[in-house]
């Protein structure tokens, strides 16, 4: 039986013995040679209950030593440190010595050196999920004469999974971006969904439908010669009041400032509990809730009390 297990595919292990002895012997008597390189440290194993939190490095510096053809033909990737975090507990400066062993070199380099020598790692136990709303990224200008109105989004809130202490600071969830350049009308997108922090992921990855509403933009328009008026004044007692007309500039939808009428704006002076005499006062614009008030010219009067 133990021979049959040698001689089984034994054309292979030959074949296998030969290139091991020609790798060999091809590199024999070529110089060694070393040389530096910045390698990406990952992490492998991770226990279910815990995550890494903190700030580890995305990288470590090491040295390796080897055969001048295999040494400069290293690529990206080639080399790597891992660690390997399984059966580790919780704590919030874990230490973790960076030995040749945790770099992963090919046949024939030898790790001579690793900077930083040891590593710190946040070992946290995973949070209970957090709710935040998901949060569109609107990129562009909608197209001339229209603007961006109702924004919705299918699902509105995500559970997002972690250490618990970076939950705690977690608002929101962000979406790919959304372009609404040049949009005249409803703008829909099917958007992934995520978080700024990496260490911090959605228990269930999502996509989601993002609503734009595009609108006719708002227009500004320019009141002139609007009365001035007086409320509260105290029974007996006069008002009058310089300049007595002001300019006022507002803002709406097409629709409102085309019907807009004189009775829709109104400017005043609140002369509760004043006293006879002289005084500069601000003026008070008031209208309905489709209109914004731009600018008021002038924005104080001079009101005389008798």
């Amino acid at each position: 039986m133990i021979l049959r297990g040698i001689f089984n595919d034994l054309g292979l292990k030959l074949l296998a013995l030969v290139l091991s002895i020609g790798l060999w012997m091809s590199v024999v008597g070529e110089p060694v040679v070393d040389r530096g390189l910045d390698v990406p440290l990952g992490f492998e194993n991770i226990p279910s209950a815990l995550q890494v939190a903190g700030d580890p490095p995305d990288s470590v510096r090491v040295r390796v030593r080897g055969a001048m053809s295999i040494v400069n033909g290293l690529q990206a990737g080639d080399v790597v440190a891992v660690l390997d975090l399984a059966g580790e507990r919780p704590g919030d400066r874990r230490l973790f010595d960076m030995f040749a062993g945790r770099i992963r070199t090919p046949f024939g380099v030898e790790v001579t050196q690793v900077v930083p020598a040891t590593i710190t790692v946040a070992l946290e136990r995973m949070g209970a999920p957090r709710t935040v709303l998901v949060v569109p990224d609107i990129e562009g200008q909608p197209a001339e004469g229209f603007a961006v109105g109702r924004i919705s989004t299918i699902p509105a809130t995500v559970d997002v999974v972690g250490p618990g202490s970076l939950l705690d600071e977690l608002a929101e969830a962000l979406t790919e971006p959304v372009s609404v350049d040049g949009a005249s009308e409803r703008v829909q997108s099917l958007v992934t969904v995520g978080v700024a922090d990496p260490v911090l992921r959605l228990q269930t990855p999502i996509s989601a439908e993002v609503t734009v509403e595009i609108v006719s933009a708002p227009v500004e328009r320019t009141l002139h010669e609007l009365p001035v008026g007086v409320r509260d004044v105290a029974n007996g007692q006069s008002a009058s009041v310089e300049p007595e007309v002001i300019t006022v500039g507002v803002r709406a939808s097409t629709e409102t400032i085309r019907v807009l009428d004189a009775g829709t704006v109104e400017a005043f002076i609140d002369l509760a509990g004043l006293t006879p005499g002289r005084y500069n006062l601000p003026v008070t614009v008031e209208s309905n809730a489709e209109i914004g008030v731009t600018h008021i010219d002038p924005p104080s009067v001079l009101v005389t009390l008798r």
